[in-house]
């Protein structure tokens, strides 16, 4: 965009990545391209485009027009050099591991980051010959000595999931400059419009496109953004193990994402008035928002986050037991394994961000069964704390 003042993320929600091609037959809207191959009239041509010499789109597990348009649209939200794109999120996360990470090498992250994530670390990356350090998610000073005696990469999430724990990618991303580690942060909970972690000292950001991104549950992806080197990495395992977002995917990410500022903005709003509520409600323990003055860091998520977010969880007396007599009571809340939609998204991590792991190992990561993650929706505010009102009586 020519334009000398850097527009506003509102304005790069609807705009970005859109203005860098010319769209078909002058659509407004980016066209959904779904041809599975691209001819050419001479070999010459086409040898050039799939060399990467010349402009242009030979198959579509490697690069699609409409996937591409998705793509230049968080490059510019994230303030990136350049960004891919994934079939989900996990598999954004797993191709970066796979793109970066060789036997030997050591990588280290937080103790509570989202099941799958989790998974690989536990299960998966060991076997391959690369060691794996899980620290406790507060205690960056552990952190820090961890990052000191060495590693390849370090993997942060922010706000975690499900309990909605902050780290300082700055202050982490420092520390591992020092060693010369790769920093990559999982923004998914947060969104672009709430913190952009290429700016604090990230290398690599990345999100699950199906959540805050699309908005409204109805398309898989994922995506990485950084610099174009680390990304070219990237790109080529994803082109090679397959793992390629469908154009049908990338058209439903990019109409949602034109709404994504207006929606964030309202889920901003609205979590924090429940946050402020369930903590004055009698049945409830504690209550996890990065918007509360009582959230152990939360100076980290007023100095990094635009805003606090959409996500909360809570526990309520009587544990599991008690959640599953509420939480069916609930009126305006899907119970799903899903986030950031603009429906209100409710479940305990047994069955949504943690169902792959055992009950030992969500107490080994530092979150209790009867765990309420909240995924606030648009819906009136007001509606919102008379239906938990309503259910939560069913357990005082």
């Amino acid at each position: 965009m020519n334009n000398s003042k850097q527009p506003a993320a509102a304005t790069l929600s609807i705009w970005g990545g859109e203005t860098e091609h010319e769209l078909y037959e002058r659509s407004t809207q980016v066209p959904v391209v779904h041809s599975v191959s691209f001819a050419y009239k001479d070999i010459d041509t086409w040898q050039n485009v799939a060399l990467g010499n010349e402009p242009g789109h030979i198959y579509s597990r490697n690069t699609n027009p409409t996937v591409r348009t998705f793509e230049d649209k968080l490059k510019v939200l994230e303030g990136a050099e350049a960004a891919t794109s994934f079939s989900s999120g996990m598999a954004a996360i797993s191709n970066t591991f796979g793109a970066l990470l060789s036997p030997g090498d050591r990588i280290i992250s937080i103790k509570d980051s989202y099941g799958g994530t989790n998974k690989l670390f536990t299960e998966f990356l060991p076997p391959l010959g690369i060691e794996v350090s899980l620290c406790d998610t507060t205690d960056h000073s552990e952190l820090e000595a961890e990052i000191a005696g060495g590693c390849k990469m370090l993997y942060l999430e922010t706000p975690t999931n499900p309990t909605v724990k902050i780290v300082d990618i700055q202050r982490l991303a420092k520390a591992a400059k020092a060693v010369g580690a790769l920093v990559v942060v999982d923004n998914t909970f947060a969104s672009p419009i709430n913190c952009n972690p290429l700016a604090l000292g990230a290398d690599i950001v990345i999100h699950s496109a199906s959540k805050y991104l699309g908005g409204h549950a109805d398309a898989l992806g994922g995506i990485a953004c950084g610099s174009a080197a680390l990304i070219k990495k990237l790109y080529h395992y994803r082109e090679i193990n397959g793992a390629a977002l469908a154009p049908m995917d990338a058209y439903s990410l990019l109409r949602g994402m034109k709404t994504l500022s207006l929606r964030v903005e309202r889920q901003n709003q609205s979590a924090m008035t429940i946050a402020n509520w369930l903590t004055q409600h009698p049945a409830v323990e504690q209550v996890n928002y990065p918007g509360l003055e009582s959230h152990l860091h939360h100076d980290i998520a007023k100095r990094q986050m635009h805003g606090f977010g959409g996500m909360l969880s809570f526990s309520v007396k009587g544990g599991l037991e008690a959640i599953k007599v509420f939480l069916p009571k609930l009126q305006y809340a899907h119970m799903a394994a899903n986030l950031g939609c603009v429906e209100t998204v409710v479940g305990p991590p047994v069955v949504t961000s943690h169902v792959e792991c055992t009950a030992a190992e969500r107490a080994a990561a530092g979150i209790p069964e009867g765990l309420v993650r909240y995924s606030t929706g648009i819906e009136d505010v007001d509606d919102l704390l008379a239906d938990l009102e309503q259910a939560l009586a069913y357990i005082e």
